[in-house]
């Protein structure tokens, strides 16, 4: 079985993967699985593809857990599978490196919006494509957990909590001032931070008015100022890849 490598790329590495593998590739079939698609389908559409026997054996199952579809590339000597950041909408089979879909894909300048939270920081940026177009950052005062038992920490627990009520309402503001505007134009709605996004998503009921365009993942930003809005935005574009030998 053949060894596999894994790894992230950028949406502008991608697209240079792309391109490399139209020119280059020779007898490189492809396959193009849509979001949703349950394992027998998968299944399905691989044996329309030749060569296929040579897969792993649970390539079918790996790509069923993509949340976004992904997309095959499978020859003597490139060997593929790229699971993209945007859902695939649909799915085709195809003898040749057909590259198009994910191309295609990979070139939308979709209206994004990410949201991010952690301990006492937060930053909120409207991008078209990879450019910004709206961000508000700050920071608020939240305390760090109290290690200590007692009717002191108990006391402090409150408190705490009191501040992070205050610094989610004010955060939940700001985030109505950037997305707002955008509402009814807006393709997704991501969000990243620590774990504290959990929290704050559930006291601002209105990021509920998003869920239907909200990503289910997470962007990995442990610092949500202006930097980390663009370290968001570069994770947001970025591509899960499998690549074997």
């Amino acid at each position: 079985m053949p060894s596999a490598k894994r790894y992230d790329l950028t949406r502008a590495r991608l697209l240079r993967l792309l391109e490399e593998l139209k020119a280059n590739s020779i007898e490189v079939a492809s396959l193009c699985v849509p979001t949703g698609s349950s394992r027998k389908d998968i299944e399905a559409m691989m044996q329309m593809v030749p060569d296929m026997k040579t897969v792993p054996e649970d390539l079918a199952g790996t790509i069923a857990e993509s949340r976004t579809g992904a997309m095959l590339f499978w020859g003597p000597h490139h060997r593929y599978l790229v699971m993209p950041p945007f859902p695939m909408a649909k799915g085709s089979v195809s003898h040749t490196c057909e590259i198009e879909p994910l191309h295609s894909l990979m070139h939308q300048e979709f209206l994004l919006g990410l949201v991010m939270v952690r301990l006492g920081e937060y930053g909120i940026g409207i991008f078209q494509g990879e450019k910004l177009l709206s961000s508000k950052t700050g920071t608020g005062l939240v305390h760090a957990r109290h290690r200590q038992g007692g009717s002191s920490s108990n006391r402090f627990r409150r408190h705490r909590e009191k501040q992070m009520e205050t610094f989610f309402t004010r955060v939940c503001d700001h985030a109505r001032e950037q997305l707002e505007p955008y509402d009814k134009r807006l393709d997704y709605v991501l969000y990243g931070g620590t774990r504290e996004i959990l929290d704050f998503r559930k006291q601002c009921h209105f990021l509920h008015e998003f869920d239907r365009v909200t990503l289910d993942r997470l962007l990995n930003i442990r610092e949500p100022k202006k930097s980390g809005l663009e370290e968001g935005i570069q994770e947001a574009w970025s591509s899960r890849v499998i690549q074997w030998d």
